[in-house]
């Protein structure tokens, strides 16, 4: 049973989280629906963004490298590789934004074909058909980026990106909404305690 210090605790924790998904969320679907109207700005965004990630990890490999074993050029070939990547994608985003193009195409074939293996694999299971819906999906989703590759992906990065923002903060909003309900929840079994 719960004391009335954890009760409280958890009440208060729960408002936090509450308040800071249903901030992240609002500020998730605006983003999104920035990328969604101007796909190649947040296609450019996410070659920056990228670009800083492979430095502050190439940097990071490098201090581990040079601590644990300086000898190690393997250490000191990935640690240049990404710091060299992050430069390139940072001088010239839109080729930072092909490749990524061309990678989520990857990913997207991969998706279909494992989603085709699946549903065969589960034939006349209930719901088996969405698996092949889904293969059918990435497989056009993949085309879309093959097809006009790498203009396309100037607009289609963006897009998904801006797609997939906008669902995480519907995700963030609900998870909000659940939050009140168990706040009622504590506040119901609180009353009758």
């Amino acid at each position: 049973m719960l004391g009335i210090n954890n009760v409280i605790k958890e009440k208060e924790y729960l408002e936090k989280f509450a308040k800071s998904s249903k901030l992240a969320g609002v500020i998730f679907i605006i983003l999104g629906m920035i990328g969604i109207l101007y796909p190649t700005f947040m296609s450019v965004t996410t070659a920056y963004f990228l670009a800083w990630l492979l430095l502050f990890s190439g940097i990071t490999i490098g201090v581990h490298t040079w601590q644990n074993n300086k000898k190690d050029w393997l250490g000191w070939l990935k640690a240049f590789i990404f710091v060299m990547t992050s430069f390139f994608i940072a001088i010239d985003p839109l080729a930072g934004v092909g490749a990524a193009g061309l990678i989520i195409a990857i990913y997207l074939f991969m998706d279909a074909f494992a989603s085709f293996a699946l549903a065969f694999d589960n034939k006349g299971q209930k719901f088996w058909w969405l698996m092949i819906i889904n293969g059918i999906i990435s497989v056009i989703l993949g085309s879309l980026f093959i097809v006009g590759w790498p203009v396309s992906s100037m607009v289609l990065v963006g897009l998904y990106v801006g797609i997939s923002l906008i669902f995480d903060g519907a995700v963030l909003l609900g998870m909000s909404s659940a939050v009140k309900e168990v706040e009622k929840e504590l506040n119901s079994n609180e009353n009758k305690a």
